[in-house]
C-alpha cells in the first residue's frame, strides 16, 4: 500500500519568515548593501596564447549558484499527478454510494460521495478533480467540466486506493425572472445513485498540498462561501474538503513513512448546526488525538461573541489572537484557508496590531509566509 514520504523540513530561524519581516520593517534596503568584494583569488582560463585574469563577484557567484538549485519544496509533492484524465478522453468512473450530511434545517443539502477509480486516478491529499455532467448544453455540446476538491485521504475512503471522494452542495436559487434554475453539476451529483456512471478528469493543483513535516503545526480555517447567483440567491457551498483529507490521513490511518505528531487546529464556520459537516468523524478525532487536534466551530446563526456579534471565523480566531500569533511566528506553522475573500481580511485586522508589537509589518510577514508555501488560500 503506497503511503506518502514524509521528510521533515522547516527553515532555519534565522530564514524565518517573522525574522524577513522584521528586518525589513527596522531597516529599509539601500542600494550600498547589495555592494559585493571581488573574489580574492581570480580564475585563470586560457584564451589563445595568454592567460587571461577573470575576476567574478560573489554576487555573480551566488546567482549562479541560485539558478542550478532546484526550488525543494516542503509540501507533499514527490510523484503528484496533474491532469492524467482529459475532458476528451475522462475516466468513467461508478458512484459506489451517496449520502446527505446535512440535517433538515440546513439552508440547502450537502452530500458525501464515492466514485471508484479502481487505482486509475491517482491523487494526493489537497487536490482536485473535474466532474463532467451527463448531457449537453443549450448548444448541444457536452456540458463543461466543474473542480470538486477531494474529500478522501489519497487511500480513499475504504483505504484501498481505489476510491475518491466528494463533498457537495446542491445549488438551487432563484433568478431575476423569479425562475427556479439548479446548477447542472452539482445537481447531477447529488441525484446519482450507486451503480451509476460518471466522467472524472484530473486530478489537478498543487496549491493545498500537506506539509512534508509531520511536526507541523496546521491551522485549518473554513467557512462556507456564498454564492451570489444573482440579487435573490445566497448560497453556501462547502469547501471544506481539502481539511476532512488531510485530517484523515493524520488521524484514521496508519503509514509506514508518515505519522503525524504536530498540532492540527480546525476552524469550522457554518450558518446551523444542521450545518456542521462530519461532525462525528472530527468529534472522533478530537477523542483519539486530544494533544494534537483541535476543534472550533463558528455558527454564524446561532453563537455570538463577547459583544454580540454574530460568530464567524474570524471572530471564532480573534478569541484566540495572542495564542495563534506566537503559533504563526514559528518556522513550521501553515495555515490553510477556504472560503470567502472577507475571511482572510478579517484575519488580517486580527493580526495587523500583534504583529506591529513585535515590530514587525503583518502584510510583509504574510507575502513571506506565502513565499514559504506556509500560507495558502483558497478564498472566492
Amino acid at each position: 500500500m503506497a503511503a506518502v514520504t514524509a521528510a521533515a523540513v522547516s527553515l532555519s530561524s534565522s530564514s524565518s519568515p517573522a525574522a524577513a519581516a522584521k528586518a525589513k520593517a527596522a531597516s529599509p534596503s539601500s542600494p550600498c548593501s547589495h555592494l559585493q568584494f571581488l573574489s580574492l583569488y581570480p580564475q585563470r582560463r586560457r584564451h589563445g596564447a595568454r592567460a587571461v585574469r577573470v575576476q567574478v563577484s560573489s554576487t555573480e557567484t551566488a546567482e549562479a549558484e541560485a539558478v542550478k538549485k532546484e526550488k525543494v519544496s516542503k509540501k507533499q509533492d514527490e510523484g503528484v499527478v496533474t491532469n492524467k484524465y482529459r475532458p476528451k478522453e475522462p475516466y468513467n468512473g461508478r458512484c459506489l454510494s451517496n449520502t446527505r450530511i446535512t440535517g433538515d434545517d440546513a439552508p440547502g443539502e450537502t452530500w458525501h460521495m464515492v466514485f471508484s477509480t479502481e487505482g486509475e486516478v491517482p491523487y494526493r491529499e489537497g487536490q482536485s478533480i473535474g466532474i463532467i455532467a451527463d448531457g449537453e448544453d443549450k448548444n448541444g455540446k457536452p456540458h463543461k467540466l466543474r473542480l470538486y476538491s477531494i474529500a478522501s485521504s489519497a487511500l480513499g475512503d475504504f483505504g484501498d486506493s481505489k476510491t475518491v471522494s466528494l463533498c457537495v452542495k446542491r445549488l438551487v436559487y432563484t433568478n431575476d425572472q423569479g425562475e427556479i434554475v439548479k446548477g447542472v453539476c452539482s445537481n447531477f451529483l447529488c441525484d446519482l445513485k450507486p451503480g451509476a456512471e460518471v466522467k472524472i478528469t484530473g486530478p489537478v493543483g498543487k496549491e493545498m498540498l500537506m506539509p512534508k513535516d509531520p511536526n507541523a503545526t496546521i491551522i485549518m480555517c473554513n467557512q462556507f462561501i456564498i454564492y451570489a447567483c444573482s440579487s435573490h440567491c445566497s448560497q453556501r457551498v462547502p469547501v471544506f474538503a481539502p481539511f476532512r483529507s488531510f485530517l484523515w490521513k493524520m488521524f484514521f490511518e496508519e503509514h509506514e513513512d508518515y505519522k503525524y505528531t504536530g498540532l492540527a487546529w480546525l476552524f469550522l464556520g457554518v450558518p446551523t448546526s444542521d450545518t456542521l459537516l462530519y461532525k462525528e468523524e472530527l468529534e472522533k478525532m478530537k477523542e483519539m488525538a486530544p494533544e494534537n487536534f483541535r476543534l472550533d466551530f463558528a455558527v454564524s446563526r446561532e453563537q455570538t461573541n463577547a459583544a454580540g456579534e454574530k460568530m464567524y471565523i474570524q471572530t471564532r480566531m480573534a478569541e484566540y489572537k495572542e495564542e495563534l500569533w506566537e503559533l504563526l511566528k514559528k518556522d513550521n506553522t501553515y495555515v490553510y484557508m477556504c472560503g470567502l475573500k472577507g475571511m482572510e481580511k478579517g484575519i488580517d485586522d486580527i493580526m495587523v496590531d500583534l504583529a506591529a508589537k513585535d515590530g514587525i509589518d503583518w502584510m510583509e510577514y504574510k507575502k513571506q509566509l506565502k513565499k514559504g508555501e506556509q500560507w495558502n488560500v483558497e478564498v472566492y
